[in-house]
């Protein structure tokens, strides 16, 4: 939704403001428990200051949870960030290697 929105030319104000509302109306889901992905491509593309950072999976739950997983704390493996307008949780752990079996460094 947001990319089509994007894509039509709407501000990021109008493109936040529209998924409220879709998520308020039910028309967009909650996201679902144990939703994950990940990114191990060296061609990953996180935006302009960071083209790829390191392979990482994702996991994805819903509300702000970061405190309550013990994300983010010193010697954790895992690393948070909570997104308010997309109302979720994001958790990262790195990789070891890449897509293509090299090293990560």
């Amino acid at each position: 939704m947001k990319a089509r929105l994007a894509l039509a030319g709407r501000s990021k104000t109008q493109i936040a403001q529209a998924v409220a509302s879709a998520m308020d109306s039910k028309k967009l889901p909650m996201l679902e428990p144990g939703a994950m992905s990940y990114m191990l491509s060296k061609q990953q593309y996180l935006g302009a200051a960071g083209k790829h950072w390191h392979p990482h999976l994702m996991f994805f739950v819903p509300g702000d949870v970061s405190k309550g997983w013990g994300a983010n704390l010193p010697g954790s493996p895992v690393f948070s960030g909570n997104d308010p307008e997309d109302r979720m949780t994001m958790f990262f752990i790195l990789v070891a290697h890449w897509s293509d079996g090299t090293p990560a460094s």
